[in-house]
This record gives C-alpha cells, structure tokens and sequence, in this order.
C-alpha cells in the first residue's frame, strides 16, 4: 500500500502558505490618519492518516487507508504603528470609550435598583 503522505503534506503545506494570509483572510494593510494598521491572524492545523492490510482465514487479502485534515484561521488583531511606537490591538476587544458605552446598561440598572430599594425604605 503505497500511501504517499509526505506527498500530500507537501501540497497542504503548500496550499496553506499561498491561501492562509492575512491579505487573503482579512485584507492588505491599510493606512488610517497617522496610523498604519497590519492585520495579524491565528493558524491552527491538524492532520491524520491511518491505513493497513491484512489476510483472511481464506487467504483473501485486504488493505485499506485513510486520512483527514482540519484547518482553522481566526483574526487575532492589528499591529499599530505611529511613527516608531508600534502597539497590538486584539480584535474583539473593546477598548476606551467604546468599552464604557458597553457598560453603560449595567450601569443604569444598578442606579434604578438603588432608588428602587431606596424608595422602599422611605415609603
């Protein structure tokens, strides 16, 4: 049984190099004001074979292969750079004043429970 795997790690690997960019992912770097932003993604791979043969009581032969791969690519971030400060922001992350918008509902629940309970302790 002539599996050829080496052969076939060659093209993935190859496939890999050419596709999982992060140009052909998210996009090319791209310019904003004074800031210049690269995207920075996350390759993850696993490969597996398996095969074998064997003789029947009867002298019947058998042999059988198989193999699987998995691949995944996930957007991470930026590289920032502003003259020579060069700085990573993790996509997903809210930062500034985005992430104090987001807590914002929190915020103004907690104030309504507070005069709630107040009221009930005065009325």
């Amino acid at each position: 049984m002539d599996l050829h795997f080496e052969e076939l790690l060659n093209k993935v690997t190859d496939f890999i190099k050419s596709e999982a960019r992060t140009d052909t992912i998210i996009g090319e770097p791209f310019q904003l004001g004074e800031f210049k932003c690269v995207p920075v993604i996350k390759v993850g791979m696993g490969f597996g074979s398996g095969g074998g043969e064997g003789v029947e009581g009867k002298g019947r032969k058998g042999e059988g292969a198989g193999a699987g791969a998995g691949i995944g690519i996930q957007p991470i971030g930026f590289l920032v750079t502003k003259g020579d400060e060069i700085s990573f922001l993790e996509a997903g992350k809210t930062h500034g004043l985005a992430a104090a918008f987001e807590k914002v509902p929190d915020l103004i629940e907690r104030i309504v429970s507070e005069r709630n309970k107040h009221e009930e302790v005065v009325s």
